[in-house]
């Protein structure tokens, strides 16, 4: 009964309960029906205080689901920046892949989470990972993005962190010509400047 209520709580975002059912005896790496782990139920709603309490028990960072989730794969959907802090201190893998062969940088670029692709980028993260579909995050960035502001300033991040700006999808389709192709004039000329042809 300790690991659902433990599985529960983190759900919840309750941390006192948390540390609670982790005193009596619940096990840290317990699992509900689809492979989560508390650490993951807490990850994806965004409970930071929880996550917190979790990662000083020893909890890990990298424990996948049935889907292929893990907590840190899942911050790159939600682009918490305070939960992948909350984690780093785990020593999470930046270099684990999901089931789709993204890591954390991908599905963030791919939904404008530039504050998280600022944080990430500091983790030494592979800038240039491609998935199975052979996109990157800059490719991500251009083709799933509208050229806003939050878009701009990923591109802006990603070429600053190294990201080749000529390495073209499957198709054989770079980022500037996927950018031109989508009228985002600024992001085009941000890559330009990097050297994009």
């Amino acid at each position: 009964m300790n690991d659902e209520e433990l599985l529960t709580a983190a759900a919840k975002g309750d941390a006192a309960a948390v540390r609670d059912a982790l005193q009596a005896g619940a096990s840290l790496e317990a699992r509900d029906g689809r492979g989560r782990t508390a650490l993951l139920l807490a990850a994806a709603a965004d409970h930071v205080e929880t996550a917190e309490v979790l990662v000083k028990a020893g909890a890990d960072p990298d424990a996948r689901d049935h889907r292929g989730d893990s907590p840190f794969l899942v911050t790159g959907m939600t682009g918490g920046v305070a939960m992948l802090r909350a984690l780093l201190p785990a020593r999470p893998d930046p270099a684990q892949a999901n089931r789709d062969g993204d890591v954390a940088l991908i599905p963030a670029c791919e939904r404008g989470h530039a504050g998280y692709v600022r944080a990430l980028l500091e983790t030494g993260v592979e800038v240039d990972h491609a998935n199975r579909a052979g996109m990157t995050g800059l490719l991500e960035a251009v083709t799933a993005g509208d050229g806003s502001r939050p878009y701009r300033e990923i591109v802006e991040l990603l070429i600053g962190a190294g990201a080749d700006v000529n390495r073209a999808d499957r198709a054989g389709v770079p980022p500037l010509r996927h950018a031109l192709d989508r009228g985002q004039r600024e992001i085009a000329g941000l890559l330009r400047a990097a050297g994009a042809r």
